[in-house]
C-alpha cells in the first residue's frame, strides 16, 4: 500500500496543478477513531486516487473502498490494496455489500470509501439521487460517523486542472440511532448535496486563498514558453515561477 501511495501521489502531482482543500471544511481529519463511512460523488475517473491523496492524511486508519466486482476480476491485486469488489447489479450482490461492508466497520480505526452516485455524473446535477446501499449501510452500524466528501475537477489559469475538495460534517451514527436505510439515504444526499453545492460556488470564484492546498503538483504552460520566460526572469534578476497566473500579472504589471 505504501508503495501504490507513493506511485498514486506522483502521478496526481503530474496531472495536476494543485489537489485544494476548501478552508469552509468540516475539521480534517475528523478526531474521532470510530469507523467512517466515506460518501463521496463521482465526478470522474481520477476518484479513487484523489481519495487517496486525502486517506495519506489518515494513515492511522485501515482504508477499503467499494469497486466494480468486474474490475476486481481483471486487477486481483486491487484487494491488496483495500478494494472490496461489488456486484451492484444483483440483489445478491447489494447483499454481499452490506455483509462486507459492516464486517469492515465493525472495528474502530477502519475507513470505508464509498461513490454513492454508482455512476459518473456532473457536479451541477441535481437532485443527485444517490443509490441507497451507503444509507442501508449506514443504519446497520452500531458506532462511527458518516463524511460526507465532494469533489469537483475544473480548469483555472494552468494548463493542468485544479481538484478540489470539500469535506462536510460528519454524521454521528449515535445522532440519528434508529433511521431507517430510506431515512439515512436521504440525510446522506442532503450533507452531500450541501457540500457540493458549497464546493460549486468556491470553485467559480477561482481564488486559491479559499483552499487549503494538500499536494501542489505541475505548473507551467509548455517547455518552450517556459524557457523564454525563465530566460526573461534570469535577465531581469528575478526568481523564475513557472505558474502561468504569475506570468499574466507580470504581462498586466
Amino acid at each position: 500500500m505504501d508503495l501504490f501511495r507513493r506511485y498514486a501521489l506522483r502521478y496526481v502531482r503530474k496531472h495536476f496543478h494543485a489537489v485544494r482543500l476548501s478552508n469552509a471544511s468540516s475539521l480534517f481529519p475528523p478526531p474521532t477513531r470510530g469507523p467512517l463511512l466515506i460518501v463521496l460523488n463521482h465526478p470522474a475517473w481520477w476518484d479513487p486516487l484523489i481519495g487517496i491523496v486525502l486517506a495519506a492524511r489518515m494513515r492511522d486508519r485501515d482504508h477499503f473502498a467499494a469497486i466494480d466486482g468486474r474490475a476486481i476480476e481483471r486487477y486481483a491485486f486491487f484487494r491488496r490494496l483495500g478494494f472490496v469488489g461489488v456486484d451492484g447489479h444483483s440483489v445478491r450482490g447489494a447483499a454481499e455489500f452490506l455483509r462486507m461492508a459492516t464486517t469492515i466497520l465493525s472495528e474502530p480505526g477502519r475507513a470505508f470509501w464509498v461513490t454513492a452516485k454508482g455512476r459518473f455524473s456532473d457536479v451541477r446535477e441535481r437532485p443527485l439521487a444517490i443509490e441507497a446501499g451507503a444509507g442501508h449501510l449506514a443504519a446497520r452500524l452500531a458506532r462511527g460517523a458518516v463524511l460526507p466528501i465532494a469533489l469537483e475537477y475544473t480548469f483555472w489559469s494552468e494548463s493542468t486542472p485544479e481538484a478540489l475538495v470539500r469535506v462536510g460534517e460528519p454524521l454521528r451514527i449515535e445522532d440519528h440511532r434508529g433511521l431507517s436505510g430510506k431515512q439515512w439515504t436521504t440525510l446522506i444526499e442532503e450533507a452531500l448535496t450541501r457540500s457540493l453545492d458549497g464546493l460549486n460556488e468556491e470553485a467559480k470564484t477561482r481564488d486559491p486563498s479559499r483552499f487549503t492546498n494538500l499536494l501542489p503538483g505541475r505548473a507551467g504552460v509548455g517547455a518552450v514558453y517556459d524557457l523564454w520566460r525563465r530566460m526573461k526572469d534570469w535577465l531581469r534578476g528575478n526568481r523564475f515561477d513557472p505558474a502561468h497566473a504569475s506570468a499574466a500579472r507580470g504581462d498586466r504589471t
